[in-house]
């Protein structure tokens, strides 16, 4: 994708990297001060080239927020750039069912993709995390939600 080129489908190697154990940050209008928020996330799967499905814990003000306003951004950082996701984001399942932890499947329908890095530069490093509590119960969980998005 070129600097300056807007896309609405994720492309391959983009539906590659977001379909890896990555953060990404969500950005949603906030429902009770209509200003933005943005959360790390980091459930997130690409189901085709036009959805990205994430899931939030049941409790998690983005539900509200996408409930009262469905407008997001998805930032991506990876590949050498920073990538915005735009779209409206529907609530496809609430609570998950087959879940450990009370969730909610969110699906983002992309209207843009475009890079929003600045001129000249390039990502270097991405942003990595790791898990610091119930290691071996959290990465059962991680399996069950990722499987979950996907249904």
């Amino acid at each position: 994708m070129s600097k300056k080129e807007v896309q609405n489908a994720v492309s391959p190697e983009l539906a590659q990297y977001l379909n890896g154990d990555k953060l990404v940050l969500l950005s949603t209008v906030d429902a009770e001060t209509n200003t933005p928020s943005i959360s790390a996330i980091s459930w997130v799967k690409t189901v085709d080239p036009g959805t990205i499905r994430f899931a939030v814990a049941a409790n998690s003000r983005i539900v509200g927020n996408v409930k009262a306003n469905p407008r997001a951004t998805i930032c991506v950082i990876g590949l050498e750039t920073v990538y915005s996701i735009t779209g409206a984001v529907t609530v496809r399942e609430e609570p998950m069912e087959g879940i450990q932890m009370k969730l909610v499947k969110l699906e983002l329908s992309i209207d843009n993709i475009f890079e929003s890095m600045f001129w000249g530069s390039k990502i270097v490093q991405e942003p990595a995390y790791e898990k610091t509590q119930m290691i071996e119960k959290s990465k059962e969980l991680d399996e069950q939600v990722f499987q979950g998005l996907l249904r």
